[in-house]
């Protein structure tokens, strides 16, 4: 009998809690480039870096929020910036940003990169 009470309580405590964001397996990301104007979406795998352009991503984490909340989709990035080198040159990678993009509010955390955007769009499953 305390081991259905138990259960009981364990149901009623998980149905009282507060619902937790959805975490995704991949982000959804738009890329801009400035100078042809063309843009694309393209997933990051969580914790695979993406090429776009010579920018390097790396999603670390995407959330959703849940569906009785206002929408916002929230995605840690780190990124990178691998410049051409010329012939016989080496060029370092740089960090150009490592922080979160909201997809409700793409100029709060912008990338600052003189060819190319990145927004947040979505998280899949």
């Amino acid at each position: 009998m305390t081991m259905m009470i138990r259960a009981l309580f364990a149901a009623l405590a998980l149905a009282l809690l507060p619902a937790a964001p959805a975490f995704a397996q991949t982000a959804v990301l738009r890329g801009l480039d400035k100078v042809t104007g063309h843009a694309r979406d393209f997933n990051a795998p969580i914790g695979r870096p993406v090429r776009y352009g010579t920018l390097e991503i790396i999603a670390r984490s995407c959330v959703r929020s849940p569906p009785e909340e206002p929408p916002e989709t929230k995605i840690f990035v780190e990124v990178f910036d691998h410049p051409i080198a010329r012939q016989d040159e080496e060029r370092p990678r740089r960090e150009v940003f490592s922080g979160w993009l909201f997809a409700s509010s793409p100029g709060v955390s912008a990338i600052e990169h003189p060819v190319y955007d990145i927004w947040a769009i979505n998280c899949r499953a």
